[in-house]
C-alpha cells in the first residue's frame, strides 16, 4: 500500500490533526522509559555510532545523532518552507490584514520568552547562548493538543494558531541563520551561493519537474552543512523556490505535490525519530531543584508565562491600537489557551537547543526544561479551551432562556 494512502488510514482512524502529536508524544516518552531503564547504554551508544558516505576522497563521516539533526531534520524545514511558502502566496498570511495579529502574535511571542530566559541566566554567558530555546513553538504539538478538543474551538483559532506557529517557525529560521552559525566557509559558502542561484533559475525557467530541485538541493545541503552555517536552512531554501502557480495540464502544483508527499514521512517518520533521539534524558537523582537551575527554569519558565505574556500582551496592543481585529468567532479567553499552547515548544526547542549547546549537562538542563514547559503548556492550554468552550455553551443558554 503506497506511504500516502496508509498515512490517510492513520489519521482517518486517530484524527486529522491528533495523529502526528500522539505519534510524537509516544516518541518521547519511549525515549524517556528507554534513557532511565536498562536499556541506555544501548541508547546512548546506537545515537553515537558513526555512519560515513564517501566517494572516493569525499565523503561525511557522523554520529547518527547528528545525521537526524543535521539530515532528517533538512527534510522537516523543507516541509516548513513549503508550508510557509503556501501561507504567504495564498493563504493566511497573503495579506497584511489576514497576517497582520498572528505575525504580531508571533514576535511577542517570541521576545517575552527570550526576556524571561535572560532574566534567568544574565549572568552567565555561555548559558546565554541559549537565549533562542523558549521561543520556539512546535506545531505537531500546538495542533494536536488542541485537535484535541474536537469541535470545541471554532476553525477560526485553529487557523490562528497555525498563523502564529508558521511565523514563530520563519522567526525560529531567521534566528538559526544569525545566530547559531560556525566560522564560515568561504568555498563551500560560494557553492552554496551558486545552487541557489541554480535553484532560482529552474524556477524562473518554470521547471516543473520536482527531481532537478532536489539534485540540486542536495549539493546545496552538503555545501551549508560545510559552510559554516546551519545545514537544515537549505531544505528552506529549495522549499521557496519550488514552483507553487497552477497549470491546467497537472493535477496539482509542484509545491502541494511535493508537501503532500512529504506529510507522511516527517510527520510519522522523521518528527518521531527526532524526538525518540532528542528527549532522552536520564532522570537519575533529578528532583524538583533540577528545574531551579538556571538554563532549565528559564526556559520552562519562558515557555510557559513568555510565551502567555507575549502573545496575549502583543494581541491587545494590535487590536486597542487598531492594527488588527480579533478574528470572528474568537474571544479572549481562546487567544489566552492559544498562548499556552503556544508555549509547546518540543521539537523546535530542542533542536535550537541542540545547536546552542553541546555538554551532556547542558543537554540535560535544555531537555528537563523544554519537557517541563511543554507539558504544563499543554495541559493548562487544553482546560482553558475546555473550560471556554463550556463558558460559551452557558451564554448560549442563558440567551436562549431569555428569548
Amino acid at each position: 500500500m503506497p506511504v500516502r494512502a496508509v498515512y490517510n488510514e492513520i489519521v482517518k482512524a486517530m484524527g486529522h490533526d491528533t495523529a502526528p502529536g500522539l505519534v510524537l508524544i509516544a516518541a518521547a516518552a519511549a525515549a524517556l522509559i528507554v534513557m532511565n531503564s536498562g536499556l541506555a547504554d544501548g541508547y546512548t551508544a546506537a545515537l553515537a555510532t558513526k555512519f560515513t558516505i564517501a566517494y572516493g576522497e569525499i565523503g561525511l563521516s557522523k554520529p547518527l545523532l547528528l545525521w537526524i539533526n543535521d539530515f532528517l531534520m533538512a527534510i522537516f524545514f523543507l516541509l516548513v518552507g513549503l508550508e510557509i511558502k503556501r501561507e504567504m502566496v495564498a493563504g493566511n498570511l497573503s495579506s497584511f490584514r489576514a497576517a497582520s495579529l498572528p505575525a504580531i502574535a508571533a514576535v511577542g511571542g517570541m521576545i517575552a520568552p527570550a526576556l524571561i530566559y535572560w532574566g534567568f541566566n544574565a549572568g552567565d554567558p555561555e548559558a546565554m547562548r541559549g537565549w533562542a530555546i523558549p521561543a520556539a513553538t512546535d506545531i505537531a504539538f500546538a495542533l494536536g493538543v488542541l485537535a484535541l478538543l474536537g469541535r470545541r474551538v471554532p476553525i477560526s483559532l485553529k487557523v490562528f494558531l497555525l498563523a502564529v506557529a508558521i511565523i514563530d517557525d520563519l522567526g525560529a529560521i531567521v534566528i538559526i541563520a544569525l545566530f547559531y552559525t560556525a566560522d564560515l566557509s568561504g568555498m563551500a559558502f560560494a557553492i552554496s551561493g551558486l545552487m541557489i542561484v541554480a535553484l532560482i533559475a529552474l524556477n524562473r525557467l518554470g521547471v516543473r519537474a520536482i527531481t532537478p530541485y532536489m539534485l540540486l538541493g542536495i549539493v546545496l545541503w552538503v555545501a551549508v552543512l560545510k559552510s559554516g552555517v546551519h545545514a537544515t536552512l537549505a531544505g528552506v531554501v529549495v522549499a521557496f523556490c519550488i514552483p507553487m502557480s497552477e497549470r491546467k495540464d497537472e493535477d496539482e502544483p509542484p509545491l502541494y505535490k511535493l508537501e503532500h508527499a512529504l506529510v507522511p514521512w516527517v510527520s510519522f517518520g522523521i518528527m518521531p525519530i527526532f524526538a525518540f533521539a532528542n528527549a532522552g534524558v536520564s532522570l537519575a537523582g533529578m528532583g524538583p531543584s533540577s528545574l531551579l537551575e538556571p538554563i532549565s527554569a528559564g526556559i520552562a519558565v519562558g515557555l510557559l508565562a513568555g510565551k502567555q505574556i507575549g502573545i496575549v500582551l502583543a494581541c491587545v496592543l494590535a487590536v486597542v491600537l487598531g492594527i488588527s481585529k480579533l478574528p470572528s468567532g474568537i474571544n479572549w479567553q481562546q487567544i489566552w489557551g492559544v498562548s499556552m499552547l503556544a508555549g509547546i515548544g518540543f521539537t523546535m526547542s530542542l533542536f535550537i537547543g541542540n545547536l546552542a549547546f553541546a555538554t551532556p549537562e547542558q543537554a540535560a538542563s535544555v531537555r528537563v526544561g523544554v519537557l517541563s514547559g511543554s507539558i504544563v503548556s499543554a495541559i493548562l492550554g487544553y482546560i482553558v479551551l475546555r473550560l471556554s468552550h463550556r463558558a460559551a455553551e452557558r451564554r448560549v443558554g442563558a440567551d436562549a432562556i431569555n428569548r
